[in-house]
């Protein structure tokens, strides 16, 4: 009876340790999988149970500060179109309470008070007591200073490219406990892009037109280091101004030596271009391939990148997408 006894404890205490060591590797998966990258290759702050985050909360932004907030945030206020969008995104129109006189999408921001343009009114932005700031490096040093010397909690947002948009979605995501959302976003943008490339990502490098991209009649561009080179670039386009570095101004010669096959406008206008003395020859005015873009699309590093993508697509290779 004694043995008995004995292997029935011994069972037991096998279980139990079975049991232990299948717990373990359940929640090591858990950890190694919270850890990995989602499936866009990005290295996003993992999904966080809302109930679990605590504040304060230490983040380090897009312009390598590092901003403590002591609790999640209620009232924001954002300096820029592209956080605005970021923001909505992820669910938060109730605590956005702020933005600026650029911004116009969702359509509900137009109703929101107006802290300025690109030159922000600190004092304004003080008025309306936010607990965040979502700010961008374009806002200036200067006045995000300001905006800190005031005692407010400032998020700078920055994308040069697509991967930094997916960081600053997943940093105002994790800032404002919305890691979820912000998880999902990137994802669901991600599919967005493959599906897109998949339409013109194997062209020969020999078929791809040459672009050039005007973004004012001054002949603005924009050249190697930019957002909007690189989707040209996704979309097998050939930025004839990609040996220029940032944003630069282009002589008319040159355009007309560089000859694009295509000519994208982001401020509307195509009938000027088609009309410009000197440009007859170009092939893109001669077959009256002179499009109109929407420039918030192509230039707003947020959640309606691939929308913009899209519309390039269609400029250069329209028999690709619908």
């Amino acid at each position: 009876m004694q043995e008995k006894n004995t292997k029935e404890v011994r069972s037991m205490r096998n279980r139990k340790s079975w049991c232990s060591m299948l717990n373990l590797v359940l929640i090591l998966s858990i950890f190694i999988l919270a850890g990995c990258s989602t499936k866009s290759g990005v290295n996003t702050p993992s999904p966080v149970n809302p109930s679990s985050v605590n504040y304060p909360l230490t983040l380090t932004d897009q312009a390598g500060n590092k901003v403590t907030l002591d609790k999640q945030p209620k009232r924001i206020v954002s300096l820029a179109p592209s956080a605005t969008e970021i923001a909505f995104a992820l669910g938060l129109n109730k605590e956005v309470v702020g933005v600026t006189t650029n911004d116009d999408y969702p359509a509900e921001v137009k109703k929101l008070p107006k802290v300025g343009d690109m030159n922000i009114n600190p004092e304004k932005v003080l008025e309306l007591k936010p607990d965040l700031v979502l700010a961008a490096k374009l806002n200036g040093k200067e006045t995000l200073d300001k905006l800190k010397k005031l005692g407010l909690k400032v998020l700078v947002l920055d994308a040069n490219n697509y991967k930094d948009v997916y960081r600053s979605i997943a940093l105002a995501g994790s800032a404002t406990n919305r890691a979820f959302e912000s998880d999902e976003i990137i994802k669901n943008m991600e599919q967005e892009k493959l599906a897109l490339y998949r339409t013109v990502g194997q062209i020969p490098e020999n078929q791809r037109v040459k672009v050039w991209i005007e973004i004012s009649p001054q002949l603005h561009t924009t050249g190697k280091g930019t957002f909007i080179d690189e989707l040209v670039t996704l979309a097998s386009g050939k930025n004839v101004a990609n040996g220029q570095q940032g944003w630069p101004q282009i002589s008319a010669e040159q355009v007309v030596k560089w000859n694009p096959d295509v000519i994208i406008s982001t401020y509307g206008d195509t009938q000027g271009i088609l009309k410009r003395k000197g440009f007859e020859n170009v092939t893109a005015v001669k077959n009256k391939r002179v499009v109109a873009v929407d420039q918030n699309l192509i230039s707003r590093p947020g959640p309606r990148i691939w929308k913009g993508y899209k519309e390039i697509i269609k400029a250069l290779y329209p028999d690709k997408v619908k």
